[in-house]
């Protein structure tokens, strides 16, 4: 199967274990921040407010912030506890669309990095950063199809060296030429 006709069908969720572990936990200090703001802030609003509740057959009345904070503290924990839930599997997923393709980049920007221009960075249709991708994918070809012509001229002036007399030590520059780019490169 052609590199270019293949998808990739990422199973593991945790590619990029730091990166998504910081970017869900920052999610999750946001949200309990937030929780913690909200929180604070009806109870300062409701200060200069009475409630009036019955306890044990008595009525009681004071204010509405210390009234409502036990229930308020409750309601805040189990909302907290069902998005914080969601927000790890949002985050994950989210992140899971960042690392994918990121983890792909490194994987195939080092094959390029040792020479190998024929690799291409495919990624899947849905997945972040198709743009990059693309140009990457431009630059490597622009450097293979300059580096192959590169190495065509080379064989080209070693083929006619009969007839224009190329000397000794620059037949063997071109030689050490197309050596280092068969060693640095895959045409």
């Amino acid at each position: 199967m052609s590199q270019e006709s293949r998808t990739y069908q990422r199973r593991n969720y945790f590619i990029k274990k730091d990166f998504q572990f910081k970017f869900i936990l920052k999610f999750c200090l946001i949200l309990i921040a937030g929780i913690i703001v909200s929180t604070g802030l009806v109870f300062l609003f409701s200060q200069q407010t009475l409630t009036s509740s019955f306890d044990n057959s008595r009525l009681v009345v004071e204010q509405t912030g210390y009234a409502i904070m036990p229930t308020l503290i409750i309601t805040n924990l189990i909302t907290l506890g069902i998005i914080t839930l969601a927000a790890i599997g949002v985050t994950l997923f989210v992140s899971h669309k960042i690392a994918g393709p990121m983890f792909r980049f490194e994987q195939d920007i080092k094959k390029i990095a040792q020479g190998d221009l024929s690799v291409r960075i495919n990624l899947r249709q849905k997945d972040q950063f198709s743009e990059m991708a693309n140009a990457f994918n431009e630059m490597a070809l622009n450097l293979h199809k300059k580096i192959l012509l590169i190495d065509k001229q080379a064989n080209k002036i070693l083929t006619v060296k009969t007839e224009s007399k190329i000397d000794a030590e620059h037949e063997k520059m071109i030689l050490e030429l197309k050596e280092t780019i068969n060693k640095n490169f895959s045409l």
